[in-house]
């Protein structure tokens, strides 16, 4: 059974996740110079240890579907890798928050 729990917490400092659980930090970046954006995460345990990462280049969009696939692909190589309990560390406020209330929040959640 998978169990999705979700919260908006402000770090002032990375912070390890609980034991058994890694956390992904992930980032997303637009240059509208060679329309271009660039994703990728880092993937640690709960001693702080990297575990893997990922990063790539992708054509250029809005900020939010940028983030979102961030996520989107910190997730998949997160359980691709074997890992199940995962925490995810965003900057985007409004992206976690869309995510948080059920994607109720953005009529176009669609595209994403």
């Amino acid at each position: 059974m998978v169990r999705l729990a979700c919260s908006s917490k402000i770090e002032q400092r990375w912070q390890c996740p609980d034991s058994g659980w890694v956390k992904i930090n992930v980032d997303g970046s637009v240059s509208t110079n060679n329309n271009k954006a660039a994703i990728g995460g880092a993937v640690r345990n709960s001693y702080g240890e990297w575990l893997t990462g990922f990063n790539m280049v992708t054509g250029i969009d809005e900020i939010f579907k940028i983030e979102a696939r961030v996520i989107v692909e910190g997730m998949k190589l997160a359980w691709l890798k074997g890992y199940k309990q995962v925490e995810i560390n965003c900057d985007n406020v409004m992206l976690i928050d869309t995510i948080c209330n059920g994607f109720a929040s953005i009529s176009n959640i669609a595209e994403v």
